[in-house]
C-alpha cells in the first residue's frame, strides 16, 4: 500500500501534462488552465478535452481577444472537430466565447483579477460559477489545481475522489489540502477512477 501512495504522490498534474505552468501565476497560464478545465468539464472524454485543447495551442487561441476575434464558426470548425468533437461541439464553442467576453468584460481579461477581487475560497467558486455553463465540477477542475498557488482556491475533493480514496484506504485528510502532494494524490486517485 505504501509504494501505491508514493507513486500516487508522484502523479502529474492535468495542467502538467498539457504544458501549463500554473507556478508562474501569469494571465497567460492561467487562461489556457482555465480553457482546458472548461473543455475537462464538458460531456466529452479526458481524450477528446485534451486533443481539443491541443488543437487551440495550434491555433495559437490561448488568450480571450484572441478566441473572441476567431469566432464561433472557427471554433467549431476546425478546432472543435481537430479535437474529435462531434457533438455539443456548438454548444461548447458558445460556452467559450461567453465565458471570454465575461472574463474580459468583468475582470479585463485577468484570472489573477478574479482571484484577488474575490473575498474568499467560497466567493471564489461562486464567480467561476457564475460563468456561463461553468458548475461545480468545472470550478472544482480549475481551482484544485491551483490550491498551492491561489491563497483562495481550496474546493472540496469531489466526491468521486474521496470514494475512490476510501476504496483504497487512502486517508486524503492526512495531507495538507494546499499542498502540492496532495494536489497530486488527487490527480492521481481521478486517474484511478478512469483506469
Amino acid at each position: 500500500m505504501q509504494a501505491e501512495i508514493e507513486a500516487l504522490k508522484r502523479s502529474r498534474l492535468y495542467s502538467e501534462e498539457l504544458g501549463i505552468d500554473l507556478k508562474k501565476n501569469t494571465d497567460r497560464e492561467l487562461f489556457k488552465w482555465f480553457l482546458a478545465s472548461i473543455l475537462f468539464g464538458a460531456r466529452i472524454s479526458g481524450t477528446i478535452a485534451e486533443n481539443t485543447y491541443k488543437a487551440f495551442e495550434r491555433h495559437n487561441l490561448l488568450e480571450p481577444e484572441k478566441i473572441l476575434k476567431a469566432g464561433w464558426d472557427f471554433l467549431v470548425y476546425p478546432i472543435m472537430r481537430e479535437g474529435g468533437y462531434v457533438r455539443y461541439d456548438g454548444k461548447t464553442s458558445t460556452q467559450i466565447l461567453k465565458n471570454c467576453d465575461t472574463l474580459i468584460e468583468e475582470y479585463g481579461g485577468s484570472l489573477r483579477r478574479l482571484h484577488e477581487e474575490a473575498r474568499d475560497s467560497e466567493d471564489l467558486e461562486n464567480r467561476l460559477i457564475s460563468f456561463y455553463g461553468i458548475g461545480p465540477v468545472t470550478a472544482n477542475i480549475f481551482l484544485r489545481e491551483l490550491r498551492p498557488f491561489w491563497v483562495k482556491s481550496d474546493p472540496d475533493p469531489l466526491p468521486a475522489v474521496k470514494e475512490i480514496a476510501r476504496k483504497y484506504r487512502i486517508d486524503i485528510d492526512a495531507y495538507k489540502r494546499k499542498s502540492m502532494t496532495f494536489v497530486r494524490i488527487e490527480a492521481g486517485l481521478l486517474r484511478l477512477r478512469r483506469g
